[in-house]
């Protein structure tokens, strides 16, 4: 992740969200605990999921599983500035697609997350849905 340049550049991902941190979320440093960053990728993804089905792209709530999740901690973050996670769509494959993610404060790139998220149909993996492929190849990564 951290080897492409592109990725701890705010502006090359297509959707952001932005959260508020908390207190609870410090580690006794006093910085952002490295289990907060990754529920800010996880709130992250459900908030595309959610945008996806508002904004009429989806019929309904795709039905993920994860199968992986990567983090590259690059910087400190802290208590009370909020944090933005940028989402972008990496590689898409038959039955899965890789999310990529940034998470951003005060400018700065402080991690960055990658998440595998594999479709499941009745019986497990399925095939990737036409309309879901096509939702999904509208935010790539840029630069």
């Amino acid at each position: 992740m951290r080897e492409d340049t592109r990725r701890p550049v705010a502006e090359n991902y297509p959707w952001s969200t932005t959260m508020d941190t908390r207190f609870a979320d410090m580690d006794i440093n006093r910085h952002l605990n490295n289990v907060a960053i990754t529920r800010y990728f996880e709130e992250a993804r459900i908030r595309f999921n959610w945008a996806l089905i508002k904004d009429g792209g989806l019929p309904a709530r795709p039905h993920y599983l994860v199968a992986h999740v990567a983090v590259d901690f690059l910087g400190e973050g802290s208590y009370p500035e909020p944090v933005t996670v940028t989402y972008a769509v990496g590689n898409i494959g038959r039955s899965s697609f890789r999310c990529l993610m940034g998470l951003f404060q005060s400018g700065a790139c402080i991690a960055l997350g990658d998440t595998v998220l594999v479709y499941r149909g009745a019986d497990g993996p399925a095939p990737l849905p036409a309309h879901l492929r096509a939702r999904l190849e509208a935010f790539p990564l840029k630069g």
